[in-house]
């Protein structure tokens, strides 16, 4: 019996380790980035030897993985599949955009670095489409029926990270006004 007991926590002291080299490299990502975080920054952070990290996560790509899959469990990306459900285009474009802009706001400094890195460093980009693809690619589908070329491309820009920070962030805008904005913009675009 005392094998079991030892087996079993010992499997959750690894899983405690991982768990803390994970968080650790999300939190640089978060501030400086997934692109310059080191193996020796996360394994100093999360208060263990590079061995240790190299057990757990072989490569870069391993722990990308890891951290975007533990971000977004505990912040999932909004499910656009229900918006078209909503009849009035207005009020799917407020709900949709209201979605997006607030887990923009929950997840703003991660969000930040992430897809600035993603502009020149591979992996990142690579885990980034992984991760955010396919949810954008249903923000578009489900927000964008009914409009024309001109308000798809409003759409496409209100949908991006850079336009939610330059409306809140930079202009001071709240959420709501930030979201009220850019529906108006895609309104006033004439077919």
């Amino acid at each position: 019996m005392p094998r079991t007991y030892t087996l079993k926590r010992r499997a959750e002291q690894q899983a405690e380790t991982r768990l803390r080299i994970v968080e650790a490299a999300i939190a640089l990502h978060g501030s400086i980035g997934p692109a310059l975080t080191t193996v020796s920054m996360v394994a100093e952070r999360a208060g263990i030897q590079r061995h240790t990290f190299y057990a757990h996560f072989p490569d870069e790509r391993s722990l990308l993985l890891a951290c975007s899959g533990l971000s977004l469990e505990r912040d999932p990306l909004p499910d656009g599949s229900a918006w078209p459900a909503i009849a009035d285009r207005g009020e799917r474009l407020r709900t949709g955009l209201g979605e997006v802009y607030g887990w923009y706001e929950r997840n703003a400094a991660l969000a930040a670095c992430v897809l600035r890195d993603a502009d020149y460093h591979a992996l990142t980009r690579e885990i980034t489409e992984l991760r955010f693809g396919p949810h954008i690619a249903t923000w578009h589908e489900a927000l964008g029926a009914g409009l024309t070329i001109k308000q798809r491309a409003v759409l496409h820009l209100s949908l991006g990270f850079p336009t939610w920070r330059a409306l809140v962030r930079e202009s001071g805008l709240n959420q709501d006004d930030a979201v009220g904005v850019m529906v108006q913009a895609m309104e006033l675009q004439p077919g």
